[in-house]
């Protein structure tokens, strides 16, 4: 893959500053078509479209040349097969390849899932996408079964062994952000792990998670957010039970209460101008973040069996990122890319 194929997450497109703050009012699909078009950075655009919205991604899609490649969602197990099949089915009409499956750590009643219920709905969800030529990719993601990474390795070798290819989407910063962070360690559930080295979060250390990954050859989709190690949370994003509810997860692993600001899992990745973040901003806290993408693409171009198909930048809108923020947000997705291209072109 000499050109790499890079998108924007939808959630990641405004043009935000000190007069309009980043919203959770989008704008609308053709101002987020255009916008990611004229960033310059981008080969596609990373959104799922709504059933009523499909002419109208299709008609842009032309309009900006510029084709939606992946699409992604958040599931239940055991109650959501239908609107499964159903984006496998808005995926392949929009021309979407790869659909980013997000599943909850606990079902309906509340109980956490199993491995085993996380193997055979990735089996489940592999032989509806394939129906429809659209491979499912499961995340890594906090409020989901993989918070716990040390879930991913056991499951991504389940699957391989029935001889069907586990895709993984690596967005490594629900990991980053949680470094030398005791709760959310612990809400991981793995602060004795962490603490004992059992598992080796920091990408600059030996025997790393992101390096156990990368020896899999599982990595299909890499999502790029910056974070900070141990970052500061969005104190302009206090929880508002009321306003914010249908933003939040359905089952939260970090319980918040009224007037709690979002969690950390973001942080700038130019320095913001003062006054644009709530925060310090120091550059050697971005360096985690840019290591894990140095590694995922030199192995990408060392490697002939890397599954590598596409990037996307996540730098996104909702409490726990970047809302209220007054930089531009799609701005700091096109340095991500920016960035992501040079090291690219740089390894050859």
């Amino acid at each position: 893959m000499n050109e790499l194929l890079i998108g924007c997450n939808g959630r990641g497109v405004q043009d935000s500053n000190f007069e309009h703050p980043v919203s959770l009012d989008e704008p609308s699909i053709e101002e987020q078509f255009r916008l990611v078009k004229d960033a310059q950075f981008f080969n596609f655009f990373d959104r799922m479209p709504l059933p009523n919205q499909m002419d109208l991604f299709k008609s842009m899609i032309e309009k900006y040349d510029l084709p939606v490649h992946t699409t992604s969602w958040l599931y239940e197990v055991g109650t959501d097969d239908e609107r499964l099949k159903q984006n496998f089915a808005l995926s392949n009409e929009i021309g979407a390849t790869t659909h980013n499956m997000m599943v909850y750590s606990h079902d309906q009643q509340g109980h956490k899932i199993s491995n085993q219920q996380v193997i055979d709905y990735y089996l489940f969800a592999y032989d509806e996408g394939m129906k429809q030529g659209v491979e499912p990719s499961f995340e890594l993601h906090v409020n989901m079964w993989s918070e716990d990474p040390r879930r991913i390795t056991p499951v991504a070798q389940a699957v391989k062994a029935r001889g069907i290819p586990f895709n993984f989407t690596l967005d490594y910063s629900h990991v980053i952000f949680k470094i030398g962070n005791q709760q959310e360690l612990a809400v991981s559930g793995i602060l004795d792990d962490v603490q004992q080295r059992k598992i080796v979060l920091d990408p600059f250390e030996p025997d790393n998670l992101v390096d156990e990954w990368i020896e899999q050859d599982i990595i299909r989709w890499l999502q790029i957010r910056s974070v900070a190690p141990n970052g500061p949370r969005n104190i302009w994003a206090p929880h508002d039970p009321f306003e914010t509810k249908a933003l939040l997860p359905k089952r939260p692993s970090f319980k918040v209460q009224a007037g709690d600001p979002g969690r950390g899992i973001l942080y700038p990745f130019t320095q913001p101008e003062p006054g644009e973040w709530h925060s310090e901003w120091f550059a050697h806290l971005v360096e985690p973040c840019k290591e894990v993408v140095r590694k995922v693409l030199k192995n990408h171009k060392d490697n002939p069996n890397s599954r590598l198909r596409y990037i996307t930048t996540e730098m996104i809108t909702l409490p726990d990122y970047g809302l209220n923020a007054k930089f531009s947000l799609i701005g700091q997705n096109a340095e991500i890319a920016k960035f992501t291209r040079n090291t690219w072109q740089n390894l050859h």
